[in-house]
């Protein structure tokens, strides 16, 4: 008989999920980098998982973001590692996704590449 080992040793508790609110605005403020990282979240597929405690990281990494664009200094390597992990834990990277099990897909009226899979199926078949 054959046993998982990748099970978590730890249960998974699950609780109800807040009101999704609405998409929240970028402060007009911000460096126009920060600005689109922001707005992007919210028209991403992984913003159906955000809770309003989601939305606070994003806006407190867009403002950090901001600021060191803004400086117009050489970017500081220890900000930049400290941005990209707390934008992955948004779930904003393939990888950060793929870990966590969550898989985005497209339907295929919006999918720029639908005919892409087709010529490549019919480019293996010759």
């Amino acid at each position: 008989m054959r046993r998982r080992t990748n099970q978590p040793d730890t249960p998974i508790t699950r609780a109800p999920a807040g009101e999704r609110p609405n998409n929240p605005q970028a402060d007009p403020n911000w460096d126009p980098i920060a600005i689109e990282w922001f707005e992007s979240l919210f028209e991403s597929g992984q913003s159906f998982f955000y809770e309003r405690s989601d939305i606070a990281q994003a806006r407190y990494v867009a403002e950090v973001m901001s600021r060191n664009l803004s400086q117009g200094q050489r970017v500081s390597g220890q900000l930049f590692a400290s941005v990209i992990s707390a934008a992955s834990e948004l779930l904003t990277t393939e990888g950060a996704r793929r870990r966590l099990g969550v898989e985005l897909t497209k339907s295929p009226s919006a999918d720029m590449d639908a005919g892409l899979d087709e010529l490549l199926n019919s480019y293996r078949d010759e």
